[in-house]
């Protein structure tokens, strides 16, 4: 029996589906915009998505996330 949401990341992205390598290229400025006051799913479609398929994706995700964190704590 498949646990929700499992069938979607099955399936994966509904809308515009983007590739690994588009999403390294857009990942430093997907987590940046997440972190300010953008709205960083609209102004790169599909990473959402694609994070949540791709689990090699989302630990690079969440690594460069925790690490911007990190930084910014230190930085104060």
């Amino acid at each position: 029996m498949l646990e929700p949401g499992e069938l979607g990341r099955l399936l994966g992205p509904g809308g515009n589906e983007l590739l690994c390598e588009s999403c390294f290229e857009e990942l430093d400025r997907y987590v940046e915009l997440g972190l300010g006051d953008a709205d960083a799913d609209a102004q790169i479609p599909g990473m959402r998505e694609h994070l949540e398929g791709c689990p090699a994706c989302r630990e690079d995700y969440e690594s460069l996330r925790a690490f911007v964190l990190s930084e910014g704590r230190k930085a104060r």
